[in-house]
């Protein structure tokens, strides 16, 4: 795939870029390792006053830089600019918090007694240079969750971007840069996948993080296996978004259409899978599906777009597969389901039902504005259709039962059970997955801690 700007809404390539030689790639590890050295001892006060610094500068920069990434990745001018706010937030998070997450913690005395200790500590130290390889749906987001604490913790980072997001990736280094951060802290590789598993074998990377797709996890992973490397996974996911007989149906199926069709239906925490019980089931499917008609597409640069195109062509092929996959086994259409004509990589907000576990659709994961809808007869066919999937990133619940809750927090497979809300990622909550929506944890004082060297320091008496 060349890396190159192509924008979503015309098909049309704007800017090129020459992937990075060898050369350039050996001088960028070579910063690496050699600025983590001097890096690794500055204070979190000085830590946190260039991330500050930066968070600043992204605020400033958030109007240009939403423009850049709609005309990346397409997504909604609005939510673009939202993106650059909470990347903004998360690292002013990180700043204020990453001293206390970090702090030295002393075990019980009995403990330390009983070690034959006078004193006993454990230690958070930073492990180097980490590598993260980033998807194109929060191009901003998926980086900066990942660089603010990494950063905060005294390690360096170095950014393999999806290979049409390469002007955000670029903004990314020169943010850090800006703000002050010593030269080779953070940086963007601008190369290929094919490049990824040199990088990472290279013995001065000591950890890698990834988002993105099952195949390129399994990549990763097997190679930070092979060369016994930390790695943080956050892959795909089809998260269920279950309503119950006691919830607030009007209030539900709104939420139901933001979560699915955000970004464009382009994210690994949207709902994708409506489990409603058959009591409210025609009520809900209704109103659902009027919400998802009357949604806006078009020009994501319009202000009062909603649902702009696909980041891709690719991506819109994929889609359309899965949906004339499920109509062609006895899918119903209920809005939407048809390809544009026109220009740009467009495709309608999507409500299918009648969904059979012989359909794709019920196993892929479908990434752009289709939900497909089950119905379920009580509370035990609910959590099975919701685990029925080899994902479990998120989930959402929507019930005024006290006992529903109880039941879905403790059956529900999965990372999060957002409980009559959205799920969304926060810096104080950790975020991550299970089965194959990956391992390991992000933000909060868990995704910190996943790139340290959690060191015992044991004093004889």
């Amino acid at each position: 795939m060349p890396i190159a700007t192509v924008n979503p809404a015309t098909g049309e390539t704007l800017r090129t870029y020459e992937a990075m030689g060898d050369e350039e790639i050996e001088r960028r590890l070579q910063l690496a390792e050699a600025t983590f050295r001097t890096y690794r001892t500055t204070s979190f006060e000085e830590r946190a006053r260039l991330m500050h610094r930066a968070a600043g500068l992204l605020e400033e920069d958030r109007e240009e830089i939403g423009k850049v990434i709609t005309t990346e990745m397409g997504k909604p001018v609005k939510q673009a600019r939202a993106e650059a706010a909470k990347c903004a937030k998360a690292m002013r998070w990180y700043a204020d918090h990453a001293a206390g997450l970090l702090a030295d913690e002393e075990p019980a005395e009995a403990d330390v007694k009983d070690s034959g200790a006078s004193r006993a500590l454990v230690r958070y130290r930073p492990l180097g240079p980490v590598l993260a390889v980033m998807p194109w749906n929060f191009p901003l987001w998926q980086v900066i969750r990942f660089a603010a604490p990494a950063l905060m913790a005294g390690n360096v980072g170095l950014l393999k971007h999806a290979s049409n997001v390469p002007q955000t990736a670029l903004y990314l280094e020169d943010l850090f840069h800006r703000a002050g951060f010593p030269e080779g802290c953070f940086q963007t590789l601008l190369v290929g996948s094919a490049a990824v598993d040199d990088i990472l074998r290279d013995e001065r990377v000591r950890a890698a993080t990834l988002t993105g797709s099952e195949p390129a996890g399994r990549a990763v992973a097997s190679t930070a296996g092979e060369m016994v490397k930390k790695t943080v996974l956050e892959l795909g996911g089809s998260d269920p978004f279950v309503v119950m007989p006691s919830a607030d149906l009007d209030r539900a199926a709104q939420v139901a259409v933001n979560a699915r069709t955000q970004n464009t239906g382009q994210s690994c925490i949207a709902a994708k899978r409506f489990i409603v019980h058959a009591d409210v089931y025609d009520a809900f499917v209704q109103r659902f599906t009027e919400g998802m008609r009357a949604l806006k597409v078009g020009d994501p640069l319009d202000e009062d777009t909603e649902v702009g195109p696909l980041s891709s062509e690719r991506g819109r092929d994929d889609l359309v597969e899965l949906v004339d996959d499920a109509v062609r086994g006895g899918a119903t259409v209920l809005c939407g389901g048809e390809r544009p004509e026109g220009p740009g990589w467009y495709y309608p907000p999507t409500v299918l039902t009648g969904i059979t576990r012989e359909m794709r659709i019920h196993r892929e994961e479908a990434f752009g504005p289709v939900a497909t809808v089950y119905r379920a007869d009580d509370l035990d066919e609910a959590v099975l259709i919701a685990n029925d999937t080899d994902f479990g990133l998120s989930s959402n619940v929507w019930t005024r039962d006290d006992a529903d809750v109880d039941r879905f927090v403790r059956d529900l497979e999965a990372g999060s059970v957002y409980v009559n809300g959205m799920t969304a990622s926060h810096p104080a909550f950790p975020f991550g997955g299970v089965k194959r929506s990956g391992y390991g944890r992000e933000l909060s004082g868990h995704g910190i801690r996943e790139f340290c060297n959690i060191t015992t320091v044991w004093h004889g008496a």
